[in-house]
Formats: C-alpha cells, structure tokens, sequence
C-alpha cells in the first residue's frame, strides 16, 4: 500500500490523498477502494447517481460502472457536478464495462462510445468485458433462463472483442482495458494473444470465496485483481442465492475482529480485502457505510494474526455462480467457471 494509515474520526470524510492505491503496468494509479453502482433489483438508478455524487464529495475517486446496470445515464450528471465542485477528471478512475450481446466486432465501439456519452466523459480509464460468454440474458429473469442462441467461450470470438478494445486504447477512448469474471485457463490465452494486455480482472472475492489460485495468478502477470461482492453480496438478487451460500459478515472470525475494532463485520471485510492487494467496490447508497468502506483503508489495519485467521475461513462460496450464461441443457454452473483445470468444452 502506498499511504500512511491515520485516524480518522467518525462520520467524517475521507481525504482522498490518503487512500492506498495499485499500480497497473503502465504506471497508472487504481484508488484501492471503490464504489460499485450495480444496484441490484432493489435501487433505483436515481439514488444511486445520488450516491456516486455524494461519495466523491466523501473522498472516493473510484467509481464502477458498466452499460447493463441501466444508470450510467444517471451517473454522468453526478460525475459533472463533482467534476464543476473541483475534482479534476484525472483524480477520478472510472470504469465500465463491455455487456454481452455487443460482442459482435462492429458492435464494440459504438457500445463504448454510448457510455462514455451517457457517462459525460471523454475517456475511461478502465473498459472491461463483463462476461467471457455472448450470451444475453433479460433483466429480471430468473437462473433457469438461457439463451436459445448461447455459446460456450470461442476463444477465437473472444479474440475479436478484445482487438476492438485494444483499438478504443488506440483511439484515446479507453486507457486501460481488462476482463472480468475469467478463469486461468482463459486468462492465459488472452495473455498469450493480446497485443494490450489486460491491466485489471474484476473477480467475485469475499472471506468465504478468496481464489487463491487465481488471485495469484493475476498478481504474479501483473494484473491488477478488482474484487467485486467484497462483503459477500448480500444484497445481491434473490435468483442469485442458494441455501448452500454463506455469509461472510456472520462468520466468528470477522465479528471477533469487528467487535475490538468498534466497526461493522463489512468493515472488517474491507480492511482484509485491501490489506490482501485487491481493490473491493463494495456497492451502497447508504452515506454511513460507503463513507466506513472507504475509511476501512485508511485506518487501523488488522494485524498478521487476523489476516491469517480470515485466509483459514475460505469456504469457496462462490455467489454470483452466472446461471443463465450457460449454453446448453443438464449443465451446471461449475461448466462456467472451468473448476477442472480446462475450458469446458461446447
């Protein structure tokens, strides 16, 4: 981490100088929190454009987009208004993402350009593809749904998404692009076929699910890993839970950490995931929790024998398992996620 922890007094803003960040390849600089604007189906995109505002007044220059969360268009006008109080664009690093029924080559440009036009911006900082499979889903539906034209991961295709990225960095549209929701035996072809590397992955990491093996393995490519759900989701869409799933902010461990800290258990779950050297962004759009995610990284850390504590409750409770990305009948969703070491095949 490159801050100096401090104290800081409840309730009070974050000064953005102080948060940790990540450095990418090329030098530039993630702030180490963020906020996430995936509202679920439980927000609406009015109050979280009010969040994103109101965040970047309280120290947060991170914000998380992406096109299929239906907000971005709400969200530029928050990022406007901070921007004409006084932050400059380059203090902030904003993100969006690539949605998967604009895969297609000619589709790829035009998609980046309708968020950076709803967004207000001239450039991103980070684009990402936000699932490595073509397959589109209807808002709302539950995980039985499929798409009749679905397809496993084509590499090839994949291949042809990411050229036109790499263009968008050619373009001055993007500066950074990266992927999301990947698996190491995808990873490492992208690496071996990318003319621009991915600078970041967006990965699914909580106390209960930390990937080892894949955390490791982008760090050691000089990836930089963002971590989304970084409290354990809860509140993510109801087709997204199971009975199997776990709760992070439950477990012993994080509460007795929570108790001598005097702070919520997601607190807890925060100052792990940056001590760790992911960049959680977490989602709220209540001011008392974003403003305690964000202090998390700027005050006292959890000590060695906490850290180790937290690495020995991974339950590899995966949340967001991704249901309806599935292309053909009798599947599972482990066939997403390539648990056996190789791409699953069509």
């Amino acid at each position: 981490m490159d801050s100096q922890l401090s104290r800081l007094p409840a309730g009070d803003s974050v000064d953005p100088a102080q948060v940790p960040y990540r450095s990418v390849y090329t030098g530039a600089k993630i702030p180490a929190v963020g906020l996430g604007t995936f509202g679920s189906d439980r927000f609406s995109g009015e109050a979280i454009a009010e969040a994103v505002k109101d965040a970047i007044q309280s120290g947060y220059r991170h914000i998380d987009c992406a096109a299929v969360y239906g907000n971005e268009h709400l969200i530029g006008p928050a990022l406007r208004e901070a921007m004409m109080s006084g932050v400059r664009r380059e203090e902030l690093w904003i993100t969006s993402k690539l949605w998967n029924d604009k895969h297609d080559e000619k589709d790829v440009i035009p998609a980046c350009e309708k968020s950076l036009r709803d967004l207000g911006l001239d450039y991103l900082d980070l684009y990402l593809i936000h699932w490595p499979f073509p397959n589109y889903h209807a808002p709302g539906v539950d995980v039985s749904s499929r798409d009749p034209h679905a397809k496993p991961y084509i590499h090839e295709n994949y291949m042809k998404t990411w050229r036109q990225l790499e263009k968008l960095v050619e373009m001055g549209l993007v500066r950074h692009i990266g992927t999301s929701n990947m698996t190491i035996p995808k990873l490492k072809l992208v690496l071996r076929d990318a003319r621009i590397k991915p600078a970041a992955n967006e990965m699914e990491l909580h106390p209960h699910f930390q990937q080892p093996e894949l955390f490791k393995f982008v760090v050691d490519n000089g990836i930089v890993p963002i971590g989304f759900s970084p409290i354990g989701s809860p509140m993510r869409p109801d087709r997204d839970k199971t009975p199997d799933d776990t709760v992070d902010i439950e477990d012993p461990v994080i509460v007795k950490i929570a108790q001598r800290l005097n702070v919520h258990p997601a607190v807890v779950c925060i100052k792990w995931a940056v001590q760790r050297g992911q960049v959680p962004i977490p989602f709220s759009v209540n001011r008392d929790q974003y403003v305690s995610n964000l202090r998390a990284a700027v005050t006292d850390p959890l000590t060695d024998e906490e850290m180790q504590a937290i690495a020995g409750i991974d339950k590899n409770c995966r949340l967001i398992k991704g249901q309806v990305f599935l292309w053909k009948d009798n599947q599972t969703w482990e066939d997403l996620w390539d648990v056996n070491g190789e791409i699953t095949p069509a």
